[in-house]
């Protein structure tokens, strides 16, 4: 942490012992007199402290530093990289979230916002939750990808317990199902669905729809497992 000024932190998705891994990074930058830290958080964190990203911004706000919590929806992303293999093989979508409505939003409009974060003033001490334009459910995410790939895609709806047990052969380590399924619920309660205008505000610009998503990542939505 020697001669940094500003710490873009993200929590790397397999690690769930926040005590271990994140809050001793914080400290440190808390000792080296880091003066602002990003942090990648989570839409609705605030209210759901099962998800890791909740300790996480409590000890940041603990330490003192100057923060800015980037809280995103849903990222259009897992559908390739955790969700990929069903998708591409059963051309099905294979989460347990109901039939919640969730506000999926691009990893690169948050690169986006992360930057504007990094570099420019009046952006410490706040919290922007990151929310596509639209609150799909997964019922109708199948639906735009069976229209814009040509082939039908279903949405299936598993139980968690179903979920659990497919991740589980896939070799999922359990403290990571444990987290998908925390912000699966999240969805399926109806957390997941909100919109906002923060994006909009701090980008001057609309986010990326799914359906944009889908057309920009279609090789990789048809490719071979």
């Amino acid at each position: 942490m020697k001669g940094v000024e500003k710490l873009f932190l993200m929590r790397p998705p397999h690690i769930s012992n926040t005590k271990k891994y994140m809050l001793p990074v914080i400290e440190a930058a808390r000792i080296a007199g880091v003066k602002h830290i990003v942090f990648l958080s989570l839409l609705g964190v605030e209210k759901n402290p099962i998800v890791p990203h909740y300790k996480v911004e409590k000890a940041i706000q603990k330490s003192t530093i100057p923060y800015t919590f980037l809280r995103p929806s849903f990222f259009m992303q897992n559908l390739i990289q955790q969700h990929g293999e069903e998708i591409r093989r059963d051309r099905e979508i294979f989460v347990p979230a109901g039939n919640g409505k969730t506000s999926f939003i691009d990893v690169r409009d948050i690169a986006a916002v992360a930057v504007k974060a990094l570099t420019e003033e009046h952006h410490e001490n706040k919290a922007y939750s990151l929310t596509g334009s639209d609150a799909l459910t997964y019922y109708e995410v199948a639906t735009i990808l069976s229209e814009e790939l040509g082939m039908d895609f279903t949405y299936t709806n598993p139980s968690i317990k179903q979920f659990k047990e497919k991740m589980k052969a896939k070799g999922i380590p359990t403290e990571f199902i444990t987290v998908m399924i925390g912000i699966y619920l999240t969805a399926k309660l109806g957390l997941a669905k909100k919109i906002t205008d923060d994006l909009a505000m701090i980008l001057e610009r609309k986010p990326i729809t799914v359906r944009q998503f889908v057309k920009d990542y279609r090789e990789e939505f048809l490719m071979e497992n």
